[in-house]
């Protein structure tokens, strides 16, 4: 057993492992959702006051979405660094973007104060979020993965995903406490005070990440010279079809979680004249209970193999599409915390819980980072930013009738279904083609 081989699997290791993946993971997402809870609640107030408030709301989301957009890129450069220096130095150097721009967010001069130079600045910080938040997920995905036991890692892999819905229930939490605050106030300045009080919570994980050494598969490939030049043309070369299953299989993962967890918001206080209180508690229950269901998914993974969990989550979310909104137009304050639990925090756990571990297992450690965060990115930005935007447009399009965002969910879920149900025959050409292009064993290509 080499060195690098001796520590996985150590208790200690691994707590420090799992704690420093899951804390920087959770900190980007909280900062990243403090702007989607901000975007449905007051930066069409603030950045783009309009006459037709569909308008400034529309324009609102178009600034969520638009980043998305941007993270392929960061996916891209960041992954490059991931693969070429290592994990962990990347992940120091996201955390820090994130933080900077959502601290900037916070300090910003509104609309009022400086006309169109708001919303051009706005955008900026939210730029550098997306490029931030495109590279972080890769490597704190690869962090617990490439640590994990062979036996444990459907469960290291679901750890870091959980930073997405603690990140989300912070910020639901926080801007629930500021929300508090008489309207006025809240509206000058306590929105501001989730975004500035973030940079505590950075400055937290970048302590914990400093005592972190270097993922063992990482170490390994580089002692071996096993480290790609140029990783983005490695991987379109060698698993151009394993990139499309990622992108595939991302986009029941994401489009669902900003349906039921961003546009909820909206939707609900907008439409369904719901207190807003009552839908950021309900939005806050279904994440703590994601949580906890995430972990157990990502353990049942170990058990059952993570395309059995996978593919029965995206027919969950397909079922519970239509139930969702049937339950919100009953406008009763119970029927809002069950659609949401049930939608967020029963349907969509399968899913995000082993989302990164199966895509993580089919690409080569050469060029792993490049390939998930690709394929995570891609898919998200096809469908994770548009699904607010769209779910807003479907909403005025047909008069307020939910049905065709229900049936854009199920779409969705059919996708994915079939890109994951794919993935098995994908790898085992991409490994074949491999094999003969270098020569060796088929068993060699994914070691």
């Amino acid at each position: 057993m080499s060195p690098t081989q001796s520590v996985v699997g150590r208790p200690a290791t691994n707590r420090r492992v799992l704690i420093g993946s899951l804390s920087g993971s959770a900190i980007e997402w909280f900062d990243f959702f403090l702007y989607a809870t901000a975007a449905a609640l007051i930066f069409d107030k603030q950045f783009f006051p309009n006459d037709d408030p569909v308008i400034s709301l529309m324009l609102s989301y178009l600034t969520l979405s638009l980043t998305f957009f941007i993270r392929p890129f960061g996916g891209i450069v960041f992954s490059h660094i991931g693969d070429r220096i290592g994990r962990k130095k990347t992940l120091v150097i996201t955390l820090s973007l994130m933080g900077g721009a959502t601290v900037a967010i916070g300090l910003l001069p509104n609309y009022d104060q400086v006309g169109m130079l708001a919303p051009l600045l706005l955008i900026l910080c939210r730029v550098i979020q997306g490029l931030a938040i495109g590279g972080e997920w890769g490597g704190a995905l690869l962090l617990a993965y490439e640590y994990a036991p062979k036996e444990r890692r459907g469960f290291f892999g679901s750890v870091p995903q959980t930073g997405i819905t603690i990140g989300m229930l912070l910020s639901t939490i926080a801007f629930g406490l500021v929300s508090m605050l008489p309207n006025d106030a809240f509206e000058a300045w306590g929105w501001r005070i989730p975004f500035i009080a973030s940079i505590i919570l950075v400055f937290v994980g970048l302590w914990i990440r400093k005592g972190l050494a270097e993922t063992p598969a990482f170490r390994e490939a580089k002692e071996s010279g096993n480290v790609a030049k140029l990783p983005i043309k490695d991987t379109l070369r060698d698993h151009w079809r394993s990139v499309l299953v990622a992108v595939g299989a991302k986009v029941v993962e994401t489009a669902p979680f900003y349906i039921f967890a961003t546009f909820v918001v909206s939707y609900a206080t907008g439409t369904l004249d719901i207190q807003q209180s009552v839908v950021l508690n309900a939005v806050s229950a279904g994440a703590f209970v994601s949580t906890i269901v995430i972990l157990l998914m990502g353990r049942l993974s170990d058990t059952l193999g993570r395309t059995k969990v996978y593919l029965s989550g995206a027919v969950i979310i397909a079922a519970v599409s239509v139930p969702f909104f049937m339950l919100l137009d009953l406008q009763m304050n119970w029927a809002v915390y069950v659609a949401v639990v049930l939608a967020l925090g029963v349907a969509w756990p399968p899913v995000t819980a082993t989302l990164g571990t199966l895509t993580s297992e089919i690409f080569t450690t050469r060029v792993r980072y490049t390939g998930v965060t690709l394929g995570y990115q891609i898919g998200a930005a096809l469908a994770g930013g548009t699904a607010p935007l769209l779910a807003t447009w479907l909403l005025a399009r047909f008069d307020g009738a939910w049905w065709p965002i229900a049936t854009y969910l199920v779409i969705l879920a059919v996708i994915s279904f079939t890109a994951v149900a794919v993935s098995g025959s994908v790898v085992r050409k991409e490994t074949a083609a491999i094999a003969r292009r270098e020569g060796i064993n088929e068993n060699e290509v994914m070691s």
